[in-house]
């Protein structure tokens, strides 16, 4: 058992990696408690890991894009009001980062703070979203821009959860593993190419390692910004253009996925503007983005149109240009508030080559 300590301006909170599943019986020391189960985990471990948690302390919950918003967290506020809930519950998320965002959201503004342990069971939420202090939500159209700044007081991260993911939720993790290993530099994505087919075998340790280094590059980039406002802006490498791909699907495809595509489309627009050199970002293609490609593509996912109207919704958006942060040859990043609709429709161009699309309108 190894541990992770994060330091958060709300409060300071622990990572551990855990070697067994008896970690769940403690839990049992807070009086007042309520697990919120993602309904295929339960489905998939409730015989093993969760099956001392007793059927009056739980809720299970059907994951989807579209129940990530305000309506869902007004579905848990009613259960947790319609058990006496106080200042004193506990609030014990098992999932993915969907369970996170609405469960993450209710503990930050019910009694303006409960007590939350966040147990990851997705790649992308133990190598990702499980550190960091967010919780977002959608609202209509717009995608993740309700949200509050929470840490929970504990994340357990158990690897025996990744091996009943089924295949589009791990290569969609592993697309942010992918983001944050090319933020960690040259060395870190070596290491990660060099890894790679262990991780697609979904190998214990390999994975464990992974997600400790991930983590640490994440940190890194949140170090003196916690909230956002400077160098954190720059892990959203690839999800300026990768959101509005998701949006434009009708979330068909994933999150990570999603991420993979805009690394793609973010790196031919800095070797568009020379930041980049076509050398260095066909290494990253052939060798990493592609080979971590699995979702389907369909053309009409890349209406112009759609997209540019998705990217002008951005919530970094602070000027009239859009935004793109955007690798340079070094591997450091830089956020760019002045990315064109003829850059927009230039990339798209691109990606209809790459990927063999007809002509369009």
């Amino acid at each position: 058992m190894s541990v992770i300590s994060i330091h958060s301006n709300v409060r300071d909170y622990s990572v551990t990696f855990q070697a067994d599943g008896n970690f769940i019986r403690p839990f049992s020391r807070f009086p007042e408690r309520l697990f919120v189960i993602d309904e295929n985990v339960w489905r998939h471990h409730r015989h093993g890991v969760l099956g001392d948690i007793p059927e009056t302390e739980r809720l299970l919950f059907a994951v989807s894009e579209e129940r990530k918003n305000l309506n869902s967290v007004m579905e848990l506020y009613d259960q947790l009001m319609s058990r006496s809930a106080k200042k004193n519950m506990t609030l014990i998320s098992i999932g993915g980062g969907i369970v996170q965002d609405i469960t993450g959201f209710v503990a930050s503004t019910l009694y303006r703070g409960l007590n939350w342990i966040f147990v990851p069971t997705t790649l992308l939420a133990q190598a990702d979203s499980c550190i960091g202090s967010k919780t977002s939500l959608n609202y209509k159209s717009f995608k993740n821009v309700v949200g509050t700044f929470y840490p929970p007081a504990e994340v357990h991260i158990y690897a025996p959860f990744l091996t009943t993911l089924d295949n589009a939720d791990f290569l969609s993790g592993l697309g942010e593993v992918v983001k944050l290993h090319i933020m960690g530099g040259a060395k870190s994505t070596k290491e990660l190419i060099d890894r790679l087919p262990l991780l697609m075998l979904r190998e214990p340790e390999s994975l464990m390692q992974i997600i400790r280094a991930s983590l640490a590059i994440k940190q890194e980039y949140m170090t003196g910004d916690e909230f956002d406002t400077g160098r954190r802006n720059l892990l959203n490498y690839g999800h300026c253009f990768g959101h509005a791909l998701e949006t434009a699907s009708g979330y068909a495809i994933p999150h990570g996925q999603a991420v993979v595509m805009g690394m793609i489309f973010a790196n031919s627009v800095s070797v568009n503007r020379g930041m980049l050199r076509p050398e260095t970002g066909e290494w990253l293609l052939r060798e990493l983005l592609l080979t971590s490609l699995s979702v389907p593509l369909r053309e009409e996912y890349f209406d112009a149109r759609e997209l540019l109207q998705s990217m002008k919704q951005d919530k970094k958006r602070v000027g009239s240009g859009l935004v793109m942060v955007l690798l340079r040859d070094d591997f450091s990043l830089e956020k760019m508030n002045d990315f064109s609709e003829d850059e927009l429709s230039l990339g798209i161009d691109g990606l209809r080559q790459l990927f063999e699309f007809p002509d369009w309108c």
